[in-house]
């Protein structure tokens, strides 16, 4: 896991150090406060918080609906009302001052688990990189509950292999979060080994773990292992499973427990 959390913040790096440039789509909605300024017309500036409505209140024009609207698409309509009678050619400037209205959870193995707040367009990776980075025992699962439906409050839910995006490159994988996203990275699940090597115990599992990966991350057999009679005890449908005699390339599942036996010699 230590490997998955270097790549990890070795692609976020630039994300935490750049200077944030807020999307011009960011769609608007209750609770956020904009700042409106005029070209040539510092009379006409303004901050106004979006109100329950959707609407704020403008110098000159009034009251203007602005709720579902992206940045950019307020500007132009902002310009259109001040050009009826107002202003000749006007050039309006909007920027999110402070973003309210659209959240996501993330709670599990990352540093600062909570409510964040969504700044424009954000990628998972963002996110995670704003909840302070995964854990130690983070696992390499991560699952999405997205609503489907706000008025009955489904959801589907999305499931995120870390290595497939961090260490395979599937940048597909990288996707956007969006309001309401409730988001959990889950714990490292284990595989214990025990018997002949030279520090049994508890490991943390990865996808692809392998009988020798045991074996090496447990400090490799001792003089009296018994390389050819390692058996692997599993858990199936709530039974347990002894498998004998397993090659090295044998895959590990989490809660195995590896048993190398002493030589007979």
């Amino acid at each position: 896991m230590k490997k998955l959390v270097f790549i990890f913040l070795f692609l976020v790096a630039g994300i935490c150090f750049h200077e944030v440039t807020f999307s011009q789509e960011y769609i608007v909605g209750e609770g956020d406060i904009l700042t409106i300024k005029v070209f040539d017309n510092k009379e006409l500036d303004t901050t106004v918080r979006v109100g329950g409505d959707g609407i704020i209140n403008m110098p000159l024009v009034g009251q203007v609906k602005v709720d579902g609207m992206h940045v950019s698409a307020i500007s132009h309509h902002i310009e259109k009302l001040l050009s009826d009678g107002y202003l000749i050619s006007p050039q309006v400037n909007v920027f999110v001052e402070e973003y309210r209205s659209k959240k996501v959870t993330i709670l599990g193995q990352v540093n600062k688990p909570g409510l964040y707040e969504l700044q424009g367009s954000i990628s998972l990776l963002e996110l995670i990189s704003r909840a302070g980075g995964l854990t130690e025992d983070a696992g390499g699962k991560i699952t999405i509950k997205r609503k489907t439906n706000i008025a009955e409050d489904d959801r589907k839910v999305i499931n995120i292999e870390m290595a497939r995006l961090i260490e395979q490159g599937e940048t597909s994988l990288n996707i956007s979060v969006v309001d309401g996203d409730s988001i959990y990275v889950a714990k490292a699940g284990v595989f214990f080994v025990t018997g002949e090597v030279e520090s049994p115990g508890s490991y943390k599992y990865e996808v692809g773990s392998t009988v020798l990966k045991a074996i090496t991350l447990a400090g490799g057999l001792t003089n009296h292992g018994a390389a050819g009679r390692i058996r692997i005890i599993r858990i199936v449908a709530g039974k347990e499973v002894v498998l004998k005699n397993v090659a090295m390339d044998e895959t590990v599942l989490q809660e195995d427990v590896v048993i190398v036996p002493e030589t007979y010699f």
